[in-house]
């Protein structure tokens, strides 16, 4: 792992801002994706987008369960009989009634009509529009949970899939929070919930109308902006995580677009062996993640022994 020379006026060593970037062309290639809906197709980002704007629903034991013990507010809630009086369900959906959820209870044809037949696992819930942090928010929140805050911004995800894989790695790994952008990128839907896996109910979502700004915002808070790239100068495990740290996701089909490359302080990459050139959004997420953390770990391993 390569020293980097000290910055002035901050306590954590970084490369002089601006010193690796470079243009790229990105390669990266998005993951076949599918959601099941009345249409053979994928949702374009402006049905998920529509989907926004009114009261969601959230799917599946896994989510429906995270949202109760989250204590979220649940308009409505579609359980079949014998899920209802599951030991994990039933104490929680009491209180969820007892605060005003309606709770119903339906045979399994009834959840197929209100989500489109995809995998409900026997439970549905309508919950309001996701709230989203301000950015300052997410950045204060960090700052109190962390001596060494992790942020990731994922710019342009389109694909609901990625974004809930994003999400629960984030979650899983322990970074404190998420950005996306307010346009041309893909925001909390149920398709996000379901994937996130109740990831959701633990990690705060900014989303900002200026992705560039956001960027230059967190500057100025102390982290560290890095950006995943392709063809990035400096490879993962040659790169010191260590500080305020924000990693930069690119899109599907296109990586980083040049603006946000300008503003990173470091572009990074993933080395790869084989003949495929690159890695899926959140494939390339979860490994950058887990070096950030790797290297953490190790760091506090070595300094108990």
């Amino acid at each position: 792992m390569t020293d980097r020379p000290k910055r002035k006026n901050t306590s954590f060593p970084r490369p002089q801002r601006g010193s690796s970037n470079r243009a790229f062309k990105g390669k990266a290639k998005s993951s076949s994706s599918y959601k099941p809906t009345y249409k053979d197709r994928p949702p374009t980002v402006q049905e998920e987008e529509r989907e926004e704007g009114s009261n969601d629903f959230i799917y599946g034991r896994h989510p429906v369960l995270a949202a109760l013990e989250g204590e979220r507010q649940l308009n409505r809630i579609w359980i079949t009989p014998r899920l209802r009086y599951d030991p994990r369900f039933h104490s929680l959906i009491e209180t969820a009634k007892g605060s005003g959820t309606v709770v119903d209870e339906v045979e399994p044809h009834r959840l197929n009509q209100i989500v489109r037949a995809v995998n409900h696992q026997g439970v549905v819930a309508q919950v309001s529009p996701y709230r989203y942090l301000d950015l300052g928010e997410l950045i204060e929140g960090a700052r109190s949970r962390s001596e060494q805050p992790v942020l990731v911004v994922a710019e342009g995800i389109a694909d609901p899939h990625n974004l809930g894989a994003i999400i629960r790695t984030a979650e899983a790994i322990g970074a404190q929070g998420l950005i996306i952008p307010q346009r041309r990128a893909v925001g909390i839907t149920s398709t996000v919930v379901k994937v996130a896996a109740g990831a959701l109910e633990n990690i705060s979502i900014a989303r900002v109308v200026n992705l560039s700004r956001a960027l230059e915002e967190l500057k100025e808070a102390g982290f560290w902006i890095y950006g995943t790239t392709a063809e990035g100068d400096k490879p993962i495990h040659s790169v010191d995580f260590s500080g305020a740290v924000a990693l930069v996701i690119g899109s599907e089909g296109k990586g980083l677009n040049l603006l946000t490359q300008g503003r990173c302080d470091v572009l990074i990459s993933i080395p790869l062996a084989g003949k495929t050139p690159s890695l899926n959004a959140s494939v390339a997420a979860a490994m950058t993640l887990y070096e950030v953390y790797r290297q953490r770990w190790s760091q506090t391993h070595y300094l108990e022994t």
